[in-house]
């Protein structure tokens, strides 16, 4: 085992996908606990969507993807927050409409650009190739945003009203959650892909409720959960040669599977 594991940290880019997947797994399950919450645990399948348009035509214009999806995800969370509480339009609704609509767009533009296709499934399934330097850094700031304002957004999930009440914007930190939320699912979709990066989100916040009723146990439990998970998938993809994305989420589809049959036993 110690072999094994001196193998698998030898690896630069191991060591760059781990530092940054251990900081966007702990982001994402503590802004996911406030989705679930809130009813907005789908936001991070919308945006990722979002995110797999953008790149699709950057890469079509020979742009950088990451330097446009980032600013096309934070509008594009902006909006759905917009569009979800200023309308008749339902969260849900909201968020289907916005990625159906992004998703549409980067599959014509992919299937009009060449030479792209590569880039594009790695996009699509998440490449543990793809990490960079530059994102583990903006994942060093991502979660340093994340836990110096989580106790603002920790008051605005828990009771809005009063939050309002004692002087707190809510509306500021509820944008600041989409926000954040954005540049989470950026960083984490070069990593577990597209399609698989919600469920960072949504299987971490899930397990805990399995197992605490308390805001902060279900807060420390995802934290915990989603970053062993991670670890866990990480280890097994470099054993079984299996994508990394997928291998995570089994792992936390497992863990969510035996902590909701311990829930019932219990």
């Amino acid at each position: 085992m110690h072999d094994l594991l001196s193998g698998l940290f030898s690896y630069p880019f191991i060591q760059r996908a781990l530092i940054a997947g251990t900081l966007v797994a702990l982001c994402s399950a503590l802004l996911g606990v406030s989705l679930v919450l809130k009813r907005y645990s789908m936001i991070g399948d919308g945006l990722s969507h979002v995110g797999f348009g953008a790149m699709a035509v950057a890469m079509a214009l020979g742009a950088a993807p990451l330097a446009v999806a980032l600013p096309v995800v934070i509008l594009a969370a902006f909006f759905l927050l917009r569009l979800s509480r200023g309308s008749r339009l339902a969260g849900d609704s909201a968020i289907a409409l916005v990625s159906s609509g992004a998703l549409a767009i980067g599959v014509v533009a992919t299937s009009l650009s060449s030479g792209s296709n590569v880039d594009v499934m790695n996009y699509l399934f998440g490449s543990i190739l793809t990490m960079t330097a530059a994102d583990v850094k903006l994942a060093v700031l991502l979660s340093l945003a994340v836990l110096l304002l989580y106790h603002r957004i920790f008051a605005v999930t828990f009771d809005e009203t009063f939050a309002r009440a004692t002087g707190i914007r809510a509306n500021l930190y509820n944008m600041v959650l989409a926000l954040l939320t954005a540049v989470t699912i950026v960083i984490g979709m070069r990593l577990m892909g597209t399609l698989l990066i919600s469920s960072l989100i949504i299987f971490p916040a899930l397990s805990a409720m399995r197992i605490s009723r308390s805001f902060l146990g279900v807060t420390v439990g995802a934290a915990v959960l989603s970053v062993v998970c991670f670890w866990v998938g990480v280890l097994a993809s470099f054993l079984l040669s299996t994508p990394t994305g997928a291998s995570v989420v089994l792992v936390d589809l497992a863990v969510f599977l035996l902590l909701s049959l311990y829930g019932l036993l219990r």
